[in-house]
């Protein structure tokens, strides 16, 4: 099977009053670009994340959304300071005696001094964590991959369907070729005739410039390479896999034959033949930028 490098997937997990939620989509790309965007309390999870990543994906640009709730009621604590409330408390009294002052400190006036009471998360349970955000990026990555092998599949039977088409003009190219030649050499007569009048045709002479002319457009050489790329384009499509570069190289080695062959032309007919093969060969370059 081959899959394209457009795919979409998503996949929300709530367990343990935690939601998580990944998203991921792609587009094609020559080599494998990951972007991920997720809160800061999970970079430490990134490495991971990219690792569990390269088991699903080769080639193209994913972006991944991870959100990330925690609907614990106790999740923050207050944390008491009472060294420092002491050292606080200590200079307040040295103070009172310092300048013979009143020392009316209470509770409630000492605890809003810096620091005496803080406020820390609860420390998370990392492995327990991962666990469930390994899953998400696992489910995510799945259907993400079933959305890119159905949109492969499609790509398969269109580029199969575009290349059955372009056998059949190299054919029509083969095949004008011989009777490029017979033109020729009649048109050639006919001049030669019409310049001669009575005087005989000089067979052999005229046979060189007809071998040379044929020579010159022969383009049996460039058809059977492209026969042969075709084909190797149609088999490699079928065996499946990461393809895509491979692909990519064979359709320009196509695209150098259909020059040459639109080179070579001595008839608009010919022409119009290697034309369509270009056109043809680029809209099937297009199309191999999207697989894997």
């Amino acid at each position: 099977m081959i899959k394209s490098m457009t795919g979409f997937g998503r996949c929300e997990i709530a367990e343990n009053n935690r939601k998580i939620t990944v998203e991921m989509k792609s587009v094609n790309h020559r080599y494998l670009d990951v972007n991920i965007k997720m809160p800061k309390k999970l970079n430490f999870f990134e490495s991971a994340i990219r690792g569990e990543l390269k088991n699903y994906i080769s080639r193209g640009k994913v972006d991944i959304f991870i959100t990330y709730e925690d609907f614990t009621e106790n999740k923050s604590s207050v944390r008491y300071n009472k060294e420092l409330a002491e050292e606080y408390l200590t200079y307040l009294k040295q103070m009172a005696q310092d300048f013979d002052l009143d020392n009316d400190i209470r509770v409630s006036t000492l605890s809003k001094y810096p620091d005496v009471f803080t406020m820390e998360e609860q420390t998370l349970d990392e492995e327990e964590l991962w666990k469930e955000l390994q899953s998400a990026v696992k489910s995510a990555s799945e259907m993400f991959v079933q959305t890119r092998i159905v949109e492969g599949e499609h790509l398969r039977d269109d580029l199969i369907e575009k290349l059955d088409g372009m056998l059949k003009l190299v054919d029509c190219v083969s095949e004008r070729y011989p009777k490029t030649v017979a033109e020729y050499k009649e048109k050639l007569t006919e001049k030669v005739r019409d310049l001669l009048g009575d005087t005989a045709v000089d067979e052999g002479r005229l046979l060189t410039e007809v071998t040379i002319f044929a020579d010159r457009i022969c383009v049996d050489e460039e058809t059977v390479r492209l026969r042969s790329h075709i084909e190797t384009t149609k088999n490699t499509l079928m065996a499946g896999g990461s393809i895509g570069r491979k692909l990519d190289f064979i359709a320009q080695e196509m695209n150098r034959e259909a020059n040459t062959i639109l080179s070579k032309a001595n008839d608009l007919e010919t022409s119009n033949y290697a034309i369509e093969l270009k056109t043809e060969i680029e809209k099937v370059r297009e199309q191999i930028q999207n697989i894997e």
